[in-house]
């Protein structure tokens, strides 16, 4: 098959880690060869991060490109607008509403953008967004935002259920394993 890319972006402490770990064990157990990039960007609370995720019949290299991307997953709305060039034609956005402010808003040198999703739809970009925050505080924590966006990204794959649950097992403590189930299945639009 030929490669298919998936980035992860978000905000450092949102979880892009353990996003792409889970993806990646999913591929893995579907056979696919799989190349995860380490997170780039500044990995404290609060920086811009990005996480490649690579798959297909044989991959060389972890890095995507812009215009490559199939899947861009946005932990965050800006960082969402922050990497569309990314996207290839016919690719699809996966975006959390939530809005973090970056230093420049914190400090009044700038303004959060407004309208951001109904900019990128305007500018011909599917976008699927979603108000993650919401939902991972209703499967238990906010924390479980990224799961929510897994769940939701799950939806544009055709992988059985199971496979996902499997890799959630595989990806997250137990004692947080009921919790994430849930924030997954919020995600997907079952719960």
């Amino acid at each position: 098959m030929q490669t298919k890319n998936v980035m992860i972006v978000g905000v450092g402490g949102q979880g892009s880690l353990l996003a792409s770990k889970l993806l990646g064990r999913l591929l893995l157990t579907r056979g696919y060869d799989i190349k995860v990039s380490e997170v780039h960007g500044m990995s404290q609370r609060g920086g811009s991060v990005v996480t490649y995720v690579r798959f297909g019949d044989k991959v060389y290299s972890p890095v995507i490109d812009k215009g490559e991307a199939d899947f861009i997953v946005a932990f965050e709305l800006l960082e969402a607008a922050r990497w569309t060039e990314y996207l290839r034609s016919g690719g699809r956005i996966v975006t959390n509403l939530q809005q973090i402010n970056p230093m420049p808003v914190i400090t009044g040198a700038a303004e959060y953008p407004a309208e951001l999703v109904e900019k990128m739809t305007a500018a011909g970009l599917q976008v699927d967004a979603l108000d993650a925050l919401t939902l991972a505080e209703e499967a238990g924590s906010a924390k479980a935002v990224n799961i929510v966006l897994m769940g939701r990204l799950s939806r544009y794959f055709d992988f059985p259920l199971d496979k996902w649950m499997e890799a959630i097992e595989q990806s997250v403590p137990a004692k947080f394993l009921e919790m994430n189930r849930k924030a997954f299945l919020l995600g997907r639009g079952e719960e």
